[in-house]
């Protein structure tokens, strides 16, 4: 009677064990979500509303207050979620982010990631503790959390918002770097308050940021060197293989007591920039997981606030929002941009693009993990922060960068091309598609000038294919087929990005080498 006795009052005190129909409905509930999270994609690109706000409304629309009613609470399974989506983010972001672009910024770019955010902590938490009245404590957490730009918002911005590389590289560089201090930060202001000995936490957080820094880089370079050399059986094991080593780099990194976002943006950054074989493949994957990261991430991020909460929260969080955005990230901007003469009109678009999104919601779930006072508070405050803002600059960005004349537009699109190994032959094939506004349009094939050893077999034009002669007159919209040496490829796909940058002229224009970073 005792064996038959204890599974029933084990079964009594633990959830139902998952079966194929919750699975069903499990399905049905993400894939719809899913689809209308892809379609507000579409609409909130013509309308100019952030789509990562429509995520969070559809969280919310699923919650306790909505129509899915779905209580849900638990702050330590966001952190954890939020955690693993933001690797994903960082690493499609590093993914994409072009050496060539961050290169003569990222003295700057990393001033702003340390300095910058340390004055953007000090200058926020004090407006949260004169304006709104918050003990010291919470308003270093919440100046803390709110100091960091979203990497999902601001590299999802740069998609569509046509910059100069150096705004748009200081940017994306800022946003990947400070993940990593003002996660230190947080963790620290929220398990042990106000560190006496300031320079102690200095000194942690040069610590992390160097070990993330080194294995990063190195997990980076060794992944790229391992998947040049070796030829994987199928095209569709790359991007997998890459996203993999990424996030190796995390975790290695946050094992070793070092920042893991950091080490994970500079792996996928060396990995993106290593002309690896496959590489559209690769980006498009990336790009769909990270997609998919950010849905999830402000779904479950809108099921774990409680709308009716908030109304007692929105003026202490307008007034610390307006301290950040018109006080404390402008002079973060300007100080840490003194030594680098950056003219004034891309200081001031590099203060209104500080972009908050999911991050600093994440971070904010820290304090309630540690069970901080008023943890719950400081949660309300930063989201009511984040989505009123996020509407106000989002929408406002370009705009003000046609203001400013900051704005590029009609700029050429890069050469998309595709590299596939040829193991046994020794060579590679390169898949080149022409896009829009190159200036390969109209080069004859002969005037490409590849070096020997390199040729163009096969074009394709509006789904006719067909060997070209020396003669043959090259189409936007056009796709090449390339052979090329091993010894070659570089200097093949060097030369073919510098046609599509300058022309047949190229050559005597000195510019052999535009855009062969990818």
């Amino acid at each position: 009677m005792c064996t038959r006795a204890r599974p029933r009052r084990a079964s009594q005190g633990r959830d139902p064990p998952l079966t194929v129909h919750h699975l069903n409905q499990l399905l049905l509930v993400c894939s719809v979500v899913l689809l209308v999270a892809v379609a507000a994609v579409r609409i909130s690109s013509r309308s100019g509303l952030p789509s990562l706000l429509v995520y969070l409304g559809i969280g919310v629309l699923m919650g306790q207050d909505g129509i899915g009613e779905i209580h849900f609470n638990s702050a330590a399974v966001t952190q954890v979620m939020g955690y693993a989506a933001l690797v994903v983010i960082l690493a499609e972001g590093g993914l994409g982010t072009k050496w060539k672009e961050i290169r003569p910024v990222l003295p700057s770019a990393c001033v702003l990631a340390t300095f910058g955010v340390a004055v953007s902590v000090g200058v926020t938490a004090a407006g949260a503790h004169c304006l709104v009245g918050l003990e010291w404590r919470q308003a270093l957490i919440i100046g803390a959390v709110v100091s960091s730009t979203d990497a999902a918002a601001v590299f999802s911005v740069l998609r569509r918002v046509p910059l100069p590389a150096r705004v748009t590289g200081t940017l994306e560089a800022e946003s990947g770097f400070n993940d990593a201090p003002v996660v230190i930060l947080v963790v620290a202001f929220s398990t042990a308050g106000p560190v006496e000995h300031w320079w102690i936490l200095l000194g942690e957080i040069a610590l992390e940021l160097a070990i993330g820094a080194a294995i990063g880089v190195a997990v980076g370079w060794f992944g790229s060197w391992g998947l040049k050399h070796v030829a994987l059986p199928a095209s569709g094991l790359y991007p997998i293989a890459v996203m993999a080593i990424a996030v190796t780099a995390y975790a290695a990194g946050a094992l070793a007591h070092g920042s893991g976002f950091l080490a994970v943006y500079l792996a996928a950054m060396m990995l993106g920039n290593a002309k690896l074989p496959h590489w559209p493949a690769t980006r498009g994957f990336a790009e769909g997981l990270g997609w998919i990261a950010q849905i999830g991430m402000f779904v479950v991020l809108g099921l774990l606030v409680t709308p009716h909460e908030l109304g007692d929260d929105v003026v202490p969080a307008l007034l610390i929002g307006l301290m950040l955005t018109m006080v404390a990230r402008p002079l973060s901007v300007v100080l840490s941009l003194a030594p680098f003469r950056v003219p004034w009109q891309e200081q001031t678009l590099l203060s209104w693009a500080g972009l908050r999104g999911a991050v600093p919601i994440i971070l904010a779930t820290i304090p309630m993990v540690n069970g901080v006072t008023g943890s719950r508070r400081i949660f309300n405050i930063v989201f009511v922060l984040v989505v009123v803002y996020t509407l106000v600059q989002g929408p406002t960005l370009p705009w003000l960068a046609r203001t400013l004349r900051l704005g590029e537009q009609g700029e050429a699109s890069d050469l998309g091309i595709e590299s596939a190994p040829l193991e046994r032959l020794r060579g590679h094939l390169l898949s080149v598609s022409i896009p829009a506004g190159s200036r390969m349009h109209g080069v004859e094939v002969s005037e490409l000038r590849l070096p020997p050893g390199a040729a163009v077999t096969l074009v394709v034009r509006e789904e006719k294919s067909f060997v070209p002669l020396p003669s043959t007159v090259l189409r936007r919209g056009d796709e090449l087929l390339v052979v090329t040496t091993d010894p070659v490829r570089d200097a093949a796909e060097r030369r073919l990005r510098a046609v599509a940058h300058g022309g047949k002229l190229a050559g005597w224009l000195g510019m052999n080498g535009a855009g062969s970073s990818r």
